[in-house]
């Protein structure tokens, strides 16, 4: 699996998403995921899975620094105090410093300069080796960039091929930051579009696994496919041996002119 840089950051272009995986069974697919070639794994404070993700890492055998672990810290915690207190307990749960920590929402009950500057604060501590932001608008995104006097690596956001988010895309790139597409398979949808289903029976794969590789054909762009199923996880990342055509890519890609978002809550940020 290839590997993204942004900023100084090398990111698997594949990896684990792990929300509402919880206890034993969140163990064992990241202990899996990580034994048939993932390195690279997704958690958060919010998710309350912390312990059960680092326990399958302990769990798959590969070494601690052969995995890229990204958690985020919940938009409740923002102030500086409590954002210095939560960022010492992702390390201290997760066993060591994550590669990649990110604020998970925009707040704008608290100034985003206090929360940049804790962010970089906890970087500078040891406790994330890389920061970067989820769920921001590019107005959020410039102005993160702007308070942080650490690069910024990525902006985890809702995206897959019936979303449109080339604006967002290529604000990200020109301040050199990656994409990490959570929902990358659109809840499953993909296997309704004539236009995937077609894609996938030529090359024989499924339409999931046409939908990642669009995503990461795609230049400065992760996804993290969760699954509870341990058939599915392995599916995921089955998606190295083959490579979709630039007309492909373009049939892909009209379908974002849907703009089905999934993903949109009260605290959600005025979208692009």
């Amino acid at each position: 699996m290839h590997v993204i840089e942004a900023n100084g950051a090398r990111i698997p272009a594949i990896g684990l998403g792990t929300w509402d995986l919880r206890e034993e069974p969140c163990a064992k697919i990241v202990a899996h995921a990580l034994k048939v070639g993932y390195r690279h794994i997704d958690t958060a404070q919010m998710y309350g899975n912390e312990a059960a993700v680092a326990a399958g890492l302990r769990a798959s055998g590969v070494a601690r620094d052969e995995v890229f672990l990204t958690s985020k810290i919940w938009p409740d915690h923002f102030r500086a105090d409590d954002f210095a207190r939560a960022a010492a307990e992702r390390a201290e749960v997760l066993g060591g410093p994550v590669d990649l920590l990110l604020l998970h929402w925009p707040n704008a009950a608290v100034p985003l300069s206090e929360t940049v500057a804790a962010l970089v604060k906890a970087m500078r501590a040891g406790l994330a080796r890389h920061i970067g932001v989820s769920n921001f608008s590019m107005r959020l995104v410039d102005a993160a960039v702007a308070l942080s006097d650490e690069p910024l690596v990525c902006n985890q956001v809702e995206y897959h091929p019936l979303l449109d988010q080339t604006k967002l895309i290529a604000r990200c790139r020109g301040h050199g930051m990656a994409v990490i597409a959570y929902r990358p398979i659109a809840r499953g949808a993909m296997g309704d579009e004539p236009v995937v289903l077609t894609i996938a029976r030529h090359h024989g794969r499924t339409p999931t696994q046409v939908a990642l590789r669009w995503l990461i054909q795609q230049d400065g762009v992760a996804a993290i496919p969760r699954s509870s199923q341990i058939e599915h996880v392995e599916e995921n990342i089955a998606i190295d041996d083959f490579a979709l055509g630039s007309d492909e890519m373009a049939a892909i890609s009209a379908l974002t002119a849907r703009n089905r978002r999934f993903v949109n809550t009260a605290f959600s940020p005025v979208w692009d």
